[in-house]
């Protein structure tokens, strides 16, 4: 059984080297073709100048430098911080349903920025973020509470119940504020999703943040694989899964705020992602969690290339881009599980 589990590491390890230079290498070919295509016409010529001869007094330059290289930026932070999200709550919950759009998570935040836009016009980026994760936290807070309540306690299809209605209630408290307001077409287009309104400031700003959030789910990956096998085992492995649940929460709490103040309420990139690098990696957290982080970005600058080419000069936000993979997806994983349930 000992040699067998080595092999079974060793080749884990193997595919995770493999598909992470894999990886690599079409995040850095996704990364150009975003840069380099969009509603705007030039040559590529002209946009690889702009990043290493860079021109001030020309127009396309500026393009390049002020719209498209924040905008591939923040397709990076979002993808990659929803698909960790995802794979930790998939290995926390032990629930492969479990994203932060749908549990409830994301319409928190939502839902504090529609509250920002209207009672705090002159907010900081800072307040900003503040107030997307408290409303994260209390979503998240409100979920949990629902699907543990009852005697039967907390299980996964009772967590994705709640999230759904949680989910749907808070967009209904965000779409009331937006009509009473006025917020309309601000409050309308974020929603959708779209980071074509990055800026290097506040990307500079929530960077460190993000950096954190990553490097502690990634210290945590070997804690969530032995969470993974359910709370009785891994405490039974001396694991204290009260403490890593906690820290995993704060993690998801974190990177899911800052996706919401880059792009808005994007759903589905947590939910696909993971399911996709669990098939390519194997079910070891310490693999899935920096692998899914990886894709996750990779996915996000595609869709956001597709949104931009599919009807140009108009753009598609990647909201409806992933909308349109997941729901189906979601379908599928749904009619899985509950055949496994029967």
């Amino acid at each position: 059984m000992k040699l067998l589990s080595m092999k079974q590491r060793r080749k884990g390890s193997a595919g995770f080297t493999l598909y992470m230079l894999l990886g690599f290498g079409l995040l850095i070919f996704l990364s150009a073709a975003s840069i380099s295509f969009g509603a705007a016409e030039m040559r590529l010529s002209t946009a690889w100048e702009a990043i290493f001869r860079f021109d001030p007094n020309l127009t396309e330059h500026q393009i390049i430098q002020t719209l498209r290289l924040p905008r591939t930026a923040a397709d990076l932070i979002v993808g990659c911080s929803l698909a960790i999200c995802g794979a930790i709550m998939q290995g926390t919950t032990r629930n492969p349903l479990a994203d932060s759009g749908l549990m409830g998570i994301s319409s928190g935040a939502t839902f504090a920025m529609a509250l920002c836009m209207a009672f705090l016009p002159a907010r900081t980026y800072g307040q900003t973020m503040l107030f997307a994760c408290i409303g994260a936290a209390v979503t998240t807070a409100i979920t949990y509470f629902i699907a543990s309540f009852g005697k039967s306690g907390m299980t996964p299809q009772r967590l994705v119940l709640a999230g759904i209605s949680i989910s749907m209630l808070f967009g209904a408290f965000s779409q009331y504020i937006s009509i009473k307001y006025h917020l309309g077409h601000a409050l309308a287009y974020w929603t959708a999703g779209g980071t074509a309104g990055a800026k290097w400031s506040e990307l500079l700003m929530i960077l460190p943040l993000f950096a954190v959030g990553v490097l502690t789910a990634i210290g945590l990956s070997p804690s969530v694989t032995v969470l993974s096998l359910g709370d009785e085992v891994a405490t039974g492995l001396g694991l204290k899964t009260r403490f890593v649940k906690g820290i995993s929460t704060l993690i998801v709490l974190l990177l899911t705020g800052i996706s919401v103040i880059i792009v808005g309420p994007v759903g589905f990139v947590g939910l696909i992602t993971p399911h996709i690098v669990r098939y390519l990696v194997g079910v070891d957290y310490r693999y899935i969690i920096p692998a899914s982080g990886l894709y996750g970005a990779v996915l996000t600058v595609f869709a956001d290339l597709v949104g931009r080419l599919i009807n140009k000069p108009y753009e598609t936000p990647i909201g409806i881009i992933f909308a349109v993979i997941g729901v189906p997806y979601f379908l599928y994983l749904a009619r899985k599980q509950r055949r496994e349930f029967e």
